[in-house]
């Protein structure tokens, strides 16, 4: 590797932003309550929407994807509020506790790590009565494991009349969330992960339905009080100040994500994912989440053998100039995990798989060199990333 090449980033977020983007950034300075930053602002909001695949209400956030779930929970959820949330991993684990920190109860339903949620599983929670939402991670971000049964889900929450919540940060505009489609009431994404853009915004979309319970919660919020962010853009502005590079950075995202198409932008991580898959196997490696519900956007590998995870990432930043991950809360030190997100394609694919292949072979682990390569490259002829 020449000492002045960029790393590659394959984390699960931050990830590799296109320098279109990156340029976007270095506009000069607008007035945030002039005619610029207006017009500006009701093309970023209509092509959230294209995005989010909604007519709903949505709004750009100058804040974490921690802080647009913030957001979403602290305007439905009063004192004693029953909130249902699946608990697979870290993610989901937050935002439990993100419900309990409003003063509302989360009902939390226990998942074996590396799997998801059945929509029985909420359905028999929902028999009990009285809850208020059902709050579920689309893709928890520190197992890989994606829970493919949203829209059911949204039937499900619609029978008992209940809002339906879903964190998407990890996931959107990397696999399919047609929000209206599914019945999706609230919906919270992040810049930082498929969508290209650098750290520091998050996105929501709000449906009629919840409109109706937020103008009735009374909770403890000021500088995400979603009735204020609506008032502010029925004149194409924001409550407060908007953190403008970033705005300018997610803009220019949101117009590459439209010139490729969402279909095509989904197959293309799909594609990227698969061949990330069958390359790992290949290389007797042990995947973490369970094959059907595995992630198209977060890998998670285990440890091989006598091998740590800290020596592989070290050995891969050192030596290859490529940044992947660790394990989280309870997993931290058992596995490392690659994001599978926003510009990847086969040049990621490959470069990373053959880096990991000298290095794996350099720490004695037993597999045969050259397969994994060798299939990741099938695998992408046969999606035609090749």
């Amino acid at each position: 590797m020449k000492d002045d090449e960029p790393e590659l980033i394959m984390l699960p977020g931050p990830t590799n932003v296109p320098q279109r983007v990156m340029n976007a950034m270095i506009k000069p300075i607008i007035n945030h309550r002039g005619p610029k930053f207006r017009e500006f602002y009701k093309e970023l909001t209509e092509n959230l929407k294209y995005v989010f695949q909604t007519r709903n209400d949505v709004f750009p956030l100058s804040c974490s994807g921690t802080g647009g779930v913030e957001c979403a929970i602290s305007n439905i959820v009063g004192k004693g509020d029953k909130v249902v949330v699946p608990v697979n991993g870290v993610f989901s684990e937050r935002l439990s506790q993100t419900v309990e920190a409003f003063g509302g109860e989360a009902i939390k339903i226990s998942i074996e790590w590396g799997d998801a949620v059945t929509p029985q599983q909420v359905k028999k929670v929902l028999e009990d009565g009285n809850v208020k939402a059902v709050a579920v991670v689309y893709n928890e971000t520190s197992t890989g494991v994606t829970t493919r049964c949203l829209k059911e889900i949204g039937d499900i929450c619609r029978e008992y009349d209940c809002l339906y919540i879903v964190d998407a940060i990890s996931i959107f505009g990397g696999d399919h969330l047609p929000v209206d489609e599914w019945g999706v009431d609230i919906c919270i994404a992040g810049s930082q992960k498929c969508l290209m853009t650098p750290p520091g915004l998050a996105a929501i979309s709000i449906s009629e339905k919840a409109w109706k319970v937020i103008e009735k919660t009374k909770g403890s919020k000021f500088y995400f009080d979603l009735i204020k962010y609506r008032d502010f853009a029925s004149k194409f502005e924001t409550p407060y100040t908007p953190a403008l590079p970033l705005f300018f950075a997610l803009g220019e995202a949101l117009k590459m994500i439209r010139e490729e198409g969402l279909e095509a932008r989904f197959k293309r991580h799909e594609s990227c994912a698969k061949a990330f898959y069958n390359a790992l196997e290949k290389m007797n490696l042990s995947l973490y989440a369970k094959k059907p519900v595995r992630s198209n956007v977060v890998i998670a590998i285990n440890n091989p053998p006598r091998i740590t995870d800290e020596q592989i990432r070290s050995k891969l930043l050192k030596e290859h100039k490529i940044v992947v991950a660790g394990g989280m809360g309870k997993l931290k030190g058992t596995m490392f995990r690659i994001g599978v997100m926003g510009t990847v394609n086969a040049y990621h694919v490959i470069r990373t798989i053959l880096a990991l292949e000298q290095t794996l072979k350099e720490l004695n682990f037993e597999f045969k060199f050259g397969e994994g390569l060798h299939t990741a490259k099938e695998t992408l002829a046969k999606e035609g990333l090749l």
